[in-house]
């Protein structure tokens, strides 16, 4: 990541700034204001957001218009967020995970599609880093990435963002492990796909069970789990009580965002960051992702 949005970034995640800003809209700058200053227990949550993620890019559920706008209504200018743009990841941050043949399938779907899928592994990868700088980080992202094997994509998912962003860390050698939680809906195939043979990195995905019995085995796991350097996660909401799966209710959000913060602050230093996958009803997503933010901050 290079540039003057990039500089910026790290100059708000070492706290030269904790200012709460609204994400900007399109065509705008971002201009820090000084609303709000919270507390030393309570910093913000940097988010990272870039208004062409507003772009319809595709005919799919994630690319919808209204669906990030729901999200950013819910935070956007309000106290304990703080935004900040991404720029685009290049090749050869794709080329961490994927050859360069599925990069070019990717760039035959469309340049708009592909131009937003760069922007959301950058935004992934800029996540990572502000978390690795020790400030809690989410990526208001998309496309998704869970589904993205090496060689595949599938579910709405071109590259798999969280992946990419892990493994650069990993290759740098500025982490030696990671631990991957996916509290989607759907099974990250192409996250466990990356990281099958990869001793570095542990997958779980929450799966099974009504939602009280998967909030204990989150917690069971995440009690049992230790020795990574970095926690991250991949945000699903579609398994919300509205939505696709129909299971968890508003508040349980918090709850999960509560348990991984806890074991990120025993095993990571507190270093963690998310990134957005799925969640499609759009009258409830941005209550639930604005209730997992505040118990993961």
């Amino acid at each position: 990541m290079k540039g003057l949005l990039w500089a910026t970034a790290l100059m708000l995640v070492i706290g030269q700034s904790a200012a709460c800003v609204p994400a900007p809209a399109t065509g705008q700058t971002l201009t820090p204001t000084p609303s709000f200053t919270p507390t030393p227990q309570r910093e913000p949550v940097i988010v990272v957001f870039h208004p062409d993620y507003l772009r319809v890019y595709a005919n799919e559920w994630a690319a919808v218009p209204g669906r990030m706008e729901s999200i950013l209504k819910e935070i956007q200018g309000a106290p304990g967020f703080l935004f900040v743009e991404p720029e685009r990841a290049t090749e050869e941050d794709l080329r961490i995970v994927h050859p360069q043949a599925h990069i070019e399938a990717i760039r035959l779907e469309g340049m708009v599609l592909y131009d937003t899928a760069l922007l959301a592994v950058g935004g992934a990868i800029l996540a990572s880093e502000i978390a690795m700088a020790g400030r809690v980080s989410f990526g208001l992202i998309r496309p998704p990435g869970h589904h993205a094997s090496p060689e595949r994509y599938w579910g709405f998912c071109y590259f798999s963002n969280i992946a990419i962003a892990v493994k650069k860390l990993l290759d740098e050698g500025r982490i030696k492990r990671a631990l991957i939680v996916d509290f989607d809906l759907h099974f990250g195939d192409g996250t466990n796909n990356i990281f099958l043979h990869d001793p570095r990195v542990t997958y779980f995905h929450l799966e099974e069970g009504d939602r009280v019995q998967q909030l204990e085995k989150l917690g069971k796991f995440l009690s049992r789990t230790e020795g990574y350097d970095l926690l991250a996660v991949s945000a699903g909401f579609d398994k919300g009580k509205l939505d696709w799966g129909g299971l968890f209710e508003i508040s349980d959000y918090t709850t999960i965002g509560t348990l991984l913060k806890k074991a990120a602050e025993r095993n990571s230093g507190g270093k963690r960051f998310a990134v957005l996958e799925g969640g499609y009803n759009q009258v409830v997503l941005g209550k639930n992702v604005r209730a997992f933010l505040e118990g993961f901050r």
